[in-house]
C-alpha cells in the first residue's frame, strides 16, 4: 500500500508550497554599466551592502555600479616566483654549490648504473657463449 501513495507524484521536482502569505525582504534594483556599454540591473536586499562592481551578463567584463565613482585601485603586490622565493634562503654561491653536489652524486648514479648493464650485458654473453660450445 505505501508503494501506492507515493503514484503519480514526482519526487523531488514540484515544490507543493506557495508564495500566498509570504512577504518577501523589501529590495533595491542596481544598474551598472559596463565599458562596453552594457546595462546589468541587479536585484539586492535593501540593507545590504551594495559592490560597486558587478561582473557583466553579457560580455562577462567588470560593470561599475551607475551612482558611484571608480573605486580606487589596490596596490598589487608583484607575483613571486620559485626562483624568488629560493633567493630568499640561499645565496648563489650556497646554490652553485648544491648544484655541484647534485651533478656529482647524478653521475656518481649514472656510472654505477652503466657499471650495472655492463656486467649484465657479459653475463648474458657469456651464457650464450656457453650454449653455443
Amino acid at each position: 500500500m505505501s508503494d501506492r501513495v507515493l503514484r503519480g507524484s514526482r519526487l523531488g521536482s514540484v515544490s507543493y508550497e506557495s508564495d500566498r502569505h509570504t512577504e518577501f525582504a523589501p529590495r533595491a534594483l542596481t544598474a551598472y554599466d559596463c565599458a562596453s556599454g552594457h546595462q546589468t540591473t541587479v536585484p539586492f536586499a535593501a540593507e545590504a551592502d551594495i559592490p560597486p562592481t558587478w561582473e557583466c551578463r553579457v560580455c562577462g567584463a567588470e560593470a561599475l555600479r551607475r551612482d558611484v565613482e571608480q573605486p580606487e585601485a589596490k596596490a598589487v603586490k608583484p607575483a613571486r616566483t620559485h626562483w624568488d622565493m629560493l633567493l630568499e634562503r640561499r645565496t648563489i654561491a650556497e646554490l652553485e654549490e648544491v648544484l655541484a653536489e647534485r651533478l656529482e652524486a647524478l653521475h656518481q648514479q649514472q656510472g654505477a648504473v652503466k657499471a650495472q648493464l655492463k656486467a649484465q650485458q657479459a653475463a648474458e654473453r657469456g651464457k650464450t657463449r656457453r650454449k653455443s660450445a
